[in-house]
């Protein structure tokens, strides 16, 4: 279904009992909504209701043209206005990469609207800029935004039928494929997303502060972008009933290579409540 809100038009797939609890998706990058389709299922055979969301720059209805609009207060007001259309006071919200800082961004900014939080690969910013600061390490496992950042990022990722970004997803096979394809034939969905990364380079200072909502992290090994320290110091910004799920042998793409996995950690932090 299509919701207006905020002067855009945001794609939303819903499933699961009516009269579920409701749930928001929030998927990240280069992904949309069909990163939980693995998920969903799970989470609507335990009675629950979801709402994955195509978030700005995927949608396309929700595709601004300026870099600035995707600063990450930005796609927050969208997921509360989303909430808000929907006639949802509060919901469940999981969230994955990109996906996962909304949810940081909403629990510490919205925390009346969020019931409990699942923040999937991508930790507390904070937590993850402290050790950005201190560690050389986690600044090398974080060069590929300058790439995505850049003036070329478009042609080097789509170059030779969009190698690179099937190079990104070889440890879910060819479920990586329909995120290639969308985005080959529609270069602008992969200019929306890319723009998420270029507005970071002007984000002020603040963002989320301590989260008081109950939080699980869901974490990997085989993330080659967080570091176990930066994993581990989220603990140091959660106020709340809180959880960290260390996964083994699992890759950033935790909810399509390890859906069932995922689905116990939500579930048991949803059940909590």
């Amino acid at each position: 279904m299509e919701i207006k809100a905020r002067g855009l038009t945001f794609d939303v797939y819903e499933g699961g009992p009516a009269d579920g609890d409701p749930v928001l998706l929030l998927h990240g990058f280069p992904q949309d909504h069909r990163e939980f389709d693995l998920l969903a299922p799970k989470l609507h055979a335990a009675g629950l209701r979801t709402y994955a969301l195509d978030q700005r720059g995927t949608s396309p209805g929700a595709r601004p043209a300026e870099v600035s609009a995707y600063h990450l207060s930005e796609p927050t007001a969208d997921a509360v206005a989303v909430l808000d259309a929907l006639g949802i006071e509060s919901a469940h919200v999981i969230g994955h990469d990109w996906g996962a800082i909304v949810g940081w961004w909403l629990a510490s900014a919205h925390p009346d609207r969020l019931r409990t939080l699942t923040a999937v690969s991508v930790p507390h910013p904070k937590a993850l800029g402290l050790v950005l600061r201190t560690r050389a390490s986690q600044r090398a496992r974080m060069t590929y935004f300058k790439v995505f950042q850049s003036r070329q990022a478009e042609r080097l990722l789509l170059a030779r039928d969009g190698a690179v970004l099937r190079a990104m997803f070889k440890p879910i096979g060819h479920r990586g494929d329909k995120y290639v394809e969308a985005m080959r034939d529609d270069p602008g969905r992969l200019t929306g997303g890319l723009n998420w990364y270029r507005a970071a380079t002007g984000n002020p200072p603040g963002g989320p502060g301590p989260i008081e909502v109950p939080t699980t992290y869901v974490w990997s090994d085989k993330d080659g972008v967080v570091s176990l320290t930066a994993a581990l110091r989220t603990r140091d910004w959660v106020q709340s009933d809180y959880e960290m799920v260390a996964m083994r042998g699992i890759s950033h793409w935790v909810p399509e290579q390890a859906a069932t996995a995922l689905a116990e950690a939500a579930l048991r932090r949803i059940g909590r409540v």
